[in-house]
């Protein structure tokens, strides 16, 4: 792994084994909030990333922290396009292999809990969200709320170009979540999101597991934050699925990928997951 980071001068920060990389641990304040926050991007192969860093155009965020799976020429130059047009600071954190999304955001999240950061965004890092909407989730998080869905499906929230099996997958998975866990939710599979540090600090919360290290982590933070007694809500976001000429709309694959979606509930509702 590589930590490089726009905030620090431009060189590649190796981890040895058994040696933490070092990271700058001050945070530069630029968000509008009375807390800190951190975004977490996680990236493989995703060209749109140029467009995506350049709508950072406003201090949504103290500080953007890419974690890129299998890092190309082609996209580590899209990237300092990118980072080079977004008014937060960029870090980059580089994995030479492809580890899986979960391990991404987790890389992320033990950045952000280093550098002490109060609150982490966690978007998709090939334009499907829009950072424009960043402000709609931290509103919430000033209002009081611990953890903050992005939901597609409230009033004010929106969806292009959804796949049809997965817009029916989105549309129930809800439904068995609120059978399971009593919370009430509309959007479960949308990982715009935003929560507080003090989630994963949590002793009951252990986001260090193997089996989490692809989709299964994100919806294992959603199962702890809403069944731990944390204030929970979901806010309107929009949605928009970006076709690409090699694989479609989505890295997701059906039945495949889904079970990953799918695991974390069940084995944690029935305790054979902590």
């Amino acid at each position: 792994m590589q930590v490089e980071s726009k905030t620090l001068p431009r060189r590649s920060l190796k981890r040895a084994k058994g040696r933490r990389s070092r990271v700058a641990l001050a945070v530069r304040k630029i968000s509008p909030y009375n807390f800190t926050v951190s975004c977490i991007l996680p990236v493989w192969r995703e060209h749109a990333i140029c467009k995506l860093l350049a709508k950072f155009d406003k201090p949504y965020v103290d500080e953007i922290i890419l974690v890129v799976d299998e890092p190309s020429q082609e996209i580590k130059k899209a990237i300092e396009i990118g980072r080079s047009k977004s008014v937060p600071p960029t870090t980059l954190i580089y994995n030479e292999k492809r580890m899986g999304v979960g391990y991404a955001i987790r890389e992320g999240l033990k950045y952000s809990l280093k550098k002490s950061y109060d609150v982490v965004v966690v978007m998709a890092g090939n334009g499907k969200d829009n950072p424009e909407e960043i402000p709609r989730l931290l509103k919430a998080i000033e209002e009081g709320y611990d953890y903050v869905q992005g939901s597609r499906f409230l009033p004010g929230g929106g969806h292009e170009k959804t796949p049809v099996l997965r817009g029916l997958f989105i549309r129930l998975w809800p439904w068995i979540w609120r059978l399971l866990t009593g919370a009430k939710c509309t959007d479960v599979t949308n990982g715009f999101r935003a929560y507080k540090t003090r989630i994963i600090k949590d002793k009951r919360v252990n986001i260090y597991q193997e089996w989490l290290n692809h989709y299964a982590l994100e919806y294992y933070i959603h199962y702890k934050a809403i069944t731990l007694g944390y204030k929970f809500t979901e806010v309107p976001v929009t949605k928009k699925y970006m076709f690409r000429h090699r694989g479609g709309y989505s890295k997701i694959v059906p039945y495949r990928d889904w079970i990953h979606i799918v695991m974390p509930l069940v084995l944690l509702k029935f305790g054979a997951r902590k």
